[in-house]
């Protein structure tokens, strides 16, 4: 056996953590504990009969191709229903603007492993989605926190920040923005500060990443538009997925960049998995062209409105003074912020004794600030779930205030 593994290890590998997410669902595990801590769709909106007939349909119909290696740019038909769809939303987009991932977390992956090298700095927010900054992490950058008011990035912070940077010689490789329904503050970014983060990013030749998991699911308020759209010049990458809007375990994402930023993608991905399951893709794009998913997406999107209305109807009502949270008009979570003196981990342990469970906010800051937040999902629970959840939770949080 050889004497020490770790002597062995490249750099990228000392460099990535395990998921502190995935690893507090461990330990909710026990179905006693009411979960907040994941992210996770819930399973009455996956559409199982539909699904069986559509799977029937492709083995019967195009099992040959379905079956069989499928091309690393994706399924043409599915990149098609994608091109039309966000052309729909004003992008300015062809068919090579589009690749398929293996879900958004390959295309964060792929995306640090063709931009970043260790020491690269990169612009993200505070807070600012896990899974982007374990990614941007594992190739070793550099992250710069942006502070957050309750319309996301603010824009005098992100000037600030270039400025400083580039009186200092640097230059950041990208700005990681989630613009609808943040992930974990639930917060939107209205659209006269898209347009100011795209003047600012322009003027310092920064690319942005707009990363757009939960747009379409909206509860309340008005449509903002899509930084890529208010562009539409190939200054923005914007990523998208399946998994939140249609069935997770499909795995199935897509990047839309210039074409020369795919062609890269296009590269990176062959040698990470070739192509996307070719099964998956002509199945969901045949569930897609029979009209199926929209008429689900209706249904889901009420589903987790009636969810939403009542966690905050429950936060309302059981939660102490000196307790704050954010108001999302759709996604799948809200952030809480407690009093300053307040520390999230410690509160954790005496939550999981009352069982429930959340994901603690220092592990969104790249700072390691936020000590004082926690991230609440509500899509997951039921209702009554929701409910019982936030009443242990408040329960908690009154036992440990001053």
């Amino acid at each position: 056996m050889i004497s020490d593994f770790n002597e062995i290890m490249s750099l990228n590998v000392k460099g990535m953590k395990k998921s502190a997410i995935r690893e507090l669902l461990k330990l909710t595990n026990n179905p006693d504990i009411i979960s907040f801590a994941g992210g996770l769709p819930d399973p009455k909106t996956f559409p199982v009969e539909e699904l069986k007939e559509v799977v029937v349909e492709v083995l019967d119909e195009d099992s040959d191709k379905a079956l069989q290696y499928g091309s690393t740019e994706g399924d043409k038909r599915l990149r098609e229903i994608i091109v039309e769809n966000y052309r729909s939303q004003g992008f300015d987009i062809q068919l090579e603007n589009v690749m398929i991932t293996t879900a958004s977390q390959q295309g964060l992956d792929l995306l640090a492993k063709i931009f970043i090298d260790r020491g690269d700095k990169v612009i993200v927010g505070l807070p600012s989605y896990l899974g982007g900054l374990s990614a941007f992490n594992a190739y070793g950058a550099v992250p710069v926190g942006i502070e957050f008011d309750d319309h996301g990035m603010i824009a005098e912070k992100l000037e600030e920040a270039l400025a400083k940077m580039k009186a200092n010689g640097e230059k950041p490789k990208f700005i990681y923005i989630i613009p609808d329904f943040q992930n974990p503050a639930g917060l939107t970014m209205p659209e006269e500060r898209r347009k100011k983060v795209i003047e600012i990013a322009k003027r310092y030749d920064v690319l942005i990443i707009e990363d757009s998991p939960y747009k379409e699911l909206r509860f309340e308020g008005e449509e903002q538009k899509s930084l890529y759209a208010l562009d539409n010049t190939g200054h923005v990458i914007t990523m998208g997925t399946f998994s939140k809007i249609f069935v997770p375990g499909f795995r199935v994402g897509w990047i839309i960049a210039h074409p020369e930023i795919t062609d890269k993608f296009v590269t990176a991905k062959q040698s990470a998995d070739l192509c996307t399951s070719p099964f998956v893709q002509k199945i969901a794009a045949k569930y897609i062209d029979k009209g199926y998913y929209k008429k689900n997406l209706v249904k889901t999107i009420a589903i987790y409105k009636e969810k939403k209305e009542a966690m905050m109807a429950a936060f309302d009502k059981y939660m102490p003074e000196g307790v704050t949270w954010t108001k999302p008009e759709g996604g799948l979570f809200l952030f809480v912020t407690l009093p300053e003196y307040m520390d999230a981990e410690k509160l954790f342990v005496k939550a999981i004794e009352e069982k429930v469970a959340f994901v603690t906010g220092n592990v969104f800051h790249c700072n390691g600030e936020g000590r004082n937040t926690m991230r609440i999902n509500f899509s997951y629970m039921d209702k009554e779930s929701n409910l019982e959840g936030v009443k242990r939770l408040a329960k908690v949080i009154k036992a440990e205030m001053k």
